[in-house]
């Protein structure tokens, strides 16, 4: 099957490379059997410098100071060592609240790379295949149309519906290159099919994303790289409950989230925690507006696998600890290094790079996750690094070649870029050896 041959490739190209680069091993190998301490080591012992990791902290400050951000929380591993973890500027800015290590984010869409993870669980297991067709599991993705429209068109009467050439696949909605509720200029006259396929109060994803299926796709599958923000990874995670016929949050909790010791990862946060939260802020003139969370506060029934998750710095760190060694965190493995490597190479071509190229130009796009291939384009991360990031400013990578797992978290609504580019490039400076 498809997905046989692709693992067994993604394997001989992780071979190939730990034999001729002395990175590969140690990220992928050696390192992952070395337990993690949460306890901040001294830099030198993982090949960083003590004025580099002042310089991480002073790169995140000046944005506070500058008020572009009313705060964040970082952490960075190196060679599977601590060597920042810091709380800087305020959770509640009119109460004063300073931000603490165990603060609470919205992550937004950094939950997709944890929903790609859930995904790959059930290809290694052979419930799922990249090449499934959506439509073997959610009858209603048969025979999808697709929407085409003249650039700039606003008369419905011009819009026309095609065929799609083929059923969108598990692998299309892993890449963003499904068409599905895309970012795309939305087409004219389709407003009713958009309103029936509208989430409702009270749905599950098992009410909610069947009628995805009556939409039109965007573009025919597989020729264009669009963000699908919601519908495309909430459609894959609730094909993983499909697949392994688990609630999706449960199978959240027990096969990614306990073992990986994210103790503060949630759908719902109990009331006991809600204090934890982290304010949701947009910036104007110096002045902090506050702004409510775009899904509100719940409690949810419906598991939105693209944006519906709130967690902390300790948990994100050790979720990219694990991608970081191949599937493995301190000898519990959830992956095959195989897998890992499969969902870190770029399987779209120029597709995403040609997207929005003053932003997404040198990147290829993987399985869930960017894939940084011109290091002179990516603020400081190395090629090969991969992650993803949400709208509110929370961003998690890996980076194999640099050895290096990190985890920046805001809540600035828009999230603006320099404090992540400041922030990576203190990272790169601060490595010595």
């Amino acid at each position: 099957m498809f997905d046989r041959r692709e693992l067994l490739k993604a394997g001989a190209l992780f071979t190939g490379a730990a034999a001729t680069a002395p990175f590969s091993g140690q990220a992928f190998g050696a390192a992952a059997s070395a337990k993690f301490r949460w306890d901040v080591m001294p830099p030198e012992s993982a090949g960083m410098s003590r004025s580099g990791i002042d310089g991480m902290r002073a790169a995140i400050q000046k944005n506070i100071d500058s008020k572009v951000i009313s705060g964040a929380v970082t952490a960075v591993s190196r060679r599977n060592k601590l060597v920042l973890f810091e709380a800087q500027g305020f959770a509640d800015v009119d109460a004063k609240r300073p931000m603490t290590t165990d603060s609470l984010f919205r992550i937004m869409s950094s939950s997709k790379a944890i929903t790609a993870v859930a995904v790959m669980m059930m290809v290694e297991e052979g419930k799922l295949a990249l090449e499934d067709p959506v439509s073997k599991f959610i009858p209603s993705f048969r025979n999808q149309k697709v929407s085409i429209s003249p650039a700039g068109n606003k008369d419905p009467g011009k819009v026309r519906m095609v065929p799609a050439t083929r059923d969108i696949t598990i692998k299309d909605l892993l890449t963003h290159t499904a068409g599905l509720s895309t970012l795309s200029e939305q087409v004219p006259g389709l407003e009713a099919l958009r309103k029936n396929a509208e989430r409702r109060p009270g749905d599950t994803l098992s009410t909610a994303i069947p009628r995805l299926g009556t939409l039109p796709l965007d573009f025919q599958p597989g020729t264009k790289w669009r963000y699908s923000p919601l519908d495309g990874m909430d459609t894959l995670l609730y094909l993983v409950e499909l697949a392994s016929r688990t609630p999706a949050d449960k199978f959240l909790q027990e096969r990614i989230f306990s073992p990986l010791d994210m103790r503060s990862t949630y759908f719902n946060v109990p009331a006991s925690e809600t204090g934890r939260l982290v304010k949701i802020y947009a910036a104007k003139d110096g002045v902090f507006e506050q702004r409510s969370w775009m899904f509100g506060e719940g409690p949810f029934k419906y598991f939105s696998g693209a944006g519906g998750l709130t967690s902390c710095a300790h948990d994100m760190l050790n979720f990219e600890l694990m991608l970081l060694n191949g599937g493995n965190f301190d000898g519990r493995r959830l992956l095959k290094p195989a897998t890992v490597a499969l969902m870190s190479r770029n399987h779209v071509g120029s597709l995403f790079a040609d997207w929005i190229p003053f932003i997404t130009g040198g990147n290829g796009f993987g399985l869930g996750v960017s894939v940084v291939e011109d290091e002179s384009r990516s603020a400081g991360k190395a090629v090969g690094a991969f992650g993803w990031g949400g709208a509110y400013g929370t961003e998690s990578w890996a980076d194999p070649k640099l050895e290096v797992a990190a985890v920046m978290l805001i809540q600035m609504d828009p999230a603006p870029p320099s404090p992540k580019t400041d922030f990576t490039q203190a990272i790169r400076r601060a490595i010595v050896a």
